[in-house]
């Protein structure tokens, strides 16, 4: 379900969100579908249950996910909006390197050739 990587710059209850958050976007979690325990998943992990607090904390702030006083954390049923934000996201990310590749040198071929994941082109 969800790999921690010790390595990874970023930090564990970033690692925890994302990873739910992936999840949920992919359909692997349904909408309304309840999510571990706090404690369980910090025992799954292997780590310490204020991080997963923190990751739970996260995706609530998100939108990923909703929270049922007494009864837990729940998959959000507004996909639909996650995934329209994680591709503006996206879309900001891919302008701000189309712009650094410009600079470069590169032209709208070179680039349109990257985006279209054409063969032969060095990436």
């Amino acid at each position: 379900m969800l790999r921690i990587d010790f390595r990874d710059a970023r930090p564990i209850y970033e690692q925890v969100a994302d990873g739910i958050e992936d999840l949920a976007m992919h359909s692997v979690m349904k909408p309304d579908e309840q999510l571990p325990s706090v404690r369980q998943l910090a025992m799954e992990l292997s780590i310490n249950p204020n991080t997963i607090q923190r990751a739970y904390s996260e995706l609530e702030n998100r939108g990923v996910i909703y929270s049922v006083k007494g009864r837990g954390n729940f998959i959000s049923g507004d996909s639909d909006s996650l995934r329209q934000r994680r591709l503006d996201e996206i879309a900001q990310q891919i302008y701000a390197l189309a712009q650094a590749a410009r600079e470069l040198g590169a032209d709208t071929a070179t680039l349109t050739s990257w985006l279209a994941g054409k063969e032969g082109e060095n990436l």
